[in-house]
């Protein structure tokens, strides 16, 4: 099991920018793919990006071009660099490790953190 924790969340004006970082413990995590998800009040959860084991990632058509997802396997840390924000941004962002295990996966999720945009 991986335990994350996201930090970076904020209140900030559109056009503005976060980073937000999810810091993680366990043996594994330089193995797993890991992504960024949001939820807005009323709205499903959805997938914000994501980074494999050997860095290839993936974003929204919402926000590519804007944002950008790193990781640093040594430290055990993924950010999300979030730049031209807008009021449509503002969510609760979760940090998830998947790994698959007999072509099963099998995800962890941190607690989430609060981003809100004011227009």
């Amino acid at each position: 099991q991986v335990q994350l924790v996201e930090s970076g969340g904020g209140l900030v004006q559109a056009g503005g920018s976060l980073r937000l970082s999810c810091t993680a413990s366990g043996s594994t995590f330089g193995a797993n793919d890991i992504g960024w998800y949001r939820q807005a009040p009323g709205k499903q959860r959805e997938l914000v990006a994501t980074i494999s084991s050997v860095g290839s990632t993936n974003y929204a058509d919402s926000v590519k071009g804007r944002f950008t997802i790193s990781r640093d396997n040594a430290k055990n840390t993924v950010d999300l660099q979030m730049n031209s924000l807008k009021p449509e941004d503002t969510a609760v962002y979760y940090c998830n490790s998947r790994k698959i295990i007999f072509g099963i996966p099998i995800d962890d999720w941190g607690q989430g953190t609060q981003v809100t945009v004011s227009s």
